[in-house]
C-alpha cells in the first residue's frame, strides 16, 4: 500500500527547522506531520525531511508548488515519498 500523502523533501538548508518547513508547506494545504531527519550522533540536520499532507491532492499540489523552488537559499527537491522497499536495489543472485 502506498501513501501518496507523504513527501520526501531534500536539499534543505542545515539551519532549517521543522516549524519552518511546516509553515512553508502549509501554503499547499493541511500538514499532518513534518519530520526533519537528524544525524543521530551530532543532532544536526541531515538536509532532508518527510512532510505528510492531509490528502494526495494537497501532496501533489505541494510537489508542483515547491519542487525546484528556492527556500532559505536552497532549491528544494520535493517528491512523493516511496516506501523503503522500493528504494533498495535488487537482491544479488
Amino acid at each position: 500500500m502506498t501513501n501518496n500523502c507523504r513527501l520526501f523533501v531534500g536539499n534543505i538548508s542545515f539551519r532549517t527547522l521543522e516549524n519552518d518547513l511546516h509553515d512553508h508547506f502549509a501554503q499547499a494545504g493541511v500538514v499532518t506531520s513534518c519530520t526533519l531527519m537528524l544525524d543521530k550522533f551530532t543532532g544536526r540536520s541531515r538536509g532532508f525531511a518527510f512532510v505528510e499532507m492531509s490528502t494526495a491532492e494537497e501532496a501533489a499540489k505541494a510537489v508542483e508548488m515547491f519542487h525546484g523552488k528556492e527556500f532559505q537559499e536552497r532549491a528544494l527537491t520535493v517528491n512523493i515519498a516511496r516506501p523503503r522497499e522500493e528504494r533498495e536495489g535488487r537482491p544479488s543472485r
